[in-house]
């Protein structure tokens, strides 16, 4: 494949959930690649380690969308994209409604279970970025950063070699559940979005009867989006995700469980 064929749009790749909320969590590649600008080029190491590694739940493994967030801060310095098997952790739906309109993924503690996430190698300048992005440094935002370390989850990268842990993102607010207390999976935002609404009268009211109509309410509007996260507890859809032991006071980052399993010391928050 030539570099122009390298393209983010030639690979299917440049959807940016912020500006089309129902294609949320976006297109993940299927391989792991340098987001070089609009171009995924290949990779030819798998750790980086003047960099932190942050597995990647939602919407951060959609190169376009990633790309977005990176340039709405004038950064263009590359980011390896590591497809990695995550063993312990999974993808559930977040407790809360997104401004961009949509309701995201959130890590959950899955014991034993494998999953196909990609572990993003942030510098410095870039963790910063996805920090702010996940309201890490608000006191009430919705995502803290916290280090899950082996041998609690296990991550196992193209090579066959395994990391000490990595950061992700637990959301402060819990998860959805499945009606039985077991966080629900994500099926992809029109799916849940649709089944939401059919069965929280009180969510229709808020954001109308179909995903369309609930994305164009959402959308930028801080007080619905809050109200609508107020509606999830009060209806009792909400229970923890089981990585909340993590999560330090500060909410970015920190020891770990140990020195021996916290975070490189270059990246201790």
């Amino acid at each position: 494949m030539t570099v122009e064929d390298r393209t983010l749009r030639a690979l299917g790749l440049d959807v940016v959930p912020r500006e089309n909320p129902l294609s949320y969590p976006g297109a993940w590649p299927r391989e792991s690649g340098l987001l070089d600008g609009d171009r995924l080029l290949p990779l030819d190491r798998w750790s980086f380690a003047d960099r932190a590694p942050v597995v990647s739940i939602g919407s951060n493994a959609c190169p376009g969308q990633l790309r977005h967030k990176m340039a709405e801060s004038g950064i263009v310095s590359p980011v390896p994209m590591v497809r990695a098997r995550m063993t312990g952790v999974g993808i559930g739906v977040s407790a809360h409604v997104s401004r961009p309109g949509y309701v995201s993924n959130a890590p959950v503690a899955t014991p034993g279970r494998v999953s196909e996430l990609f572990v993003l190698w942030l510098d410095a300048r870039q963790l910063t970025v996805i920090d702010a992005s996940e309201g890490v440094p608000l006191p009430h935002g919705n995502f803290r950063r916290a280090w899950l370390p082996a041998p609690g989850v296990r991550i196992e990268l193209p090579d066959g070699s395994t990391l000490p842990g990595a950061y992700a993102y637990v959301n402060r607010r819990g998860v959805l559940h499945d009606g039985t207390g077991t966080p629900r999976t994500h099926p992809g935002q029109r799916p849940l979005l649709t089944n939401l609404l059919a069965t929280l009268p009180r969510l229709r009211d808020l954001f109308g009867t179909t995903p369309e109509e609930f994305t164009a309410r959402a959308r930028a509007d801080r007080e619905l989006c809050e109200k609508g996260s107020r509606l999830f507890a009060e209806e009792g859809l909400v229970t923890t995700g089981g990585l909340e032991q993590y999560v330090t006071s500060s909410g970015a980052g920190g020891e770990g469980q140990g020195a021996a399993s916290g975070p490189p010391r270059t990246w201790r928050s």
